[in-house]
């Protein structure tokens, strides 16, 4: 993985993916690491996804809504309530593209809503935008859920 630099600083972005099913887990894995700038950290358990949010402070947190044995609701409402990850956009998907899912979705706090499989043609125009970090007033770099703003 080849990382955008910006003088002599690099930035990857970090994805943090919650989802229950270990090959949807590999395949967005290889397919965002195959673009570069990425680094994706996976859980296939909420609880566990949550913690990784609050120690790993990803970027953007990618959630899938039929998570077995747990209220993904519960886990969005309390990740976007903590001061430490409340400013993490985060997207929901599912395979159940209907619009009351959106809706269920945004009201619980998520940022945006994809219904799975994600299609990455035209997925950068609607994705949150990040703000770069400063380290000694330089910026590190732009970042956006795709890793390059294009």
């Amino acid at each position: 993985m080849k990382p955008t630099t910006h003088r002599e600083f690099s930035y990857v972005t970090k994805v943090l993916y919650i989802e229950h099913d270990d090959d949807n887990i590999y395949m967005l894995k290889m397919r965002l690491e195959r673009v570069g700038d990425f680094d994706v950290l996976a859980s296939n358990e909420s609880e566990q996804g949550c913690n990784l949010a609050l120690t790993e402070r990803p970027d953007v947190i990618l959630m899938d809504l039929e998570m077995p044995a747990a209220d993904c609701w519960e886990v969005v409402r309390r990740l976007k309530k903590d001061a430490q990850t409340g400013h993490i956009p985060i997207i929901s998907m599912s395979a159940y593209a209907l619009e009351s899912e959106r809706e269920k979705a945004i009201a619980s706090g998520c940022d945006e809503f994809d219904a799975k499989p994600i299609q990455f043609a035209g997925r950068h125009h609607s994705a949150p935008r990040r703000e770069p970090e400063m380290i000694h007033g330089e910026p590190l770099g732009k970042g956006t859920w795709t890793g390059r703003g294009r």
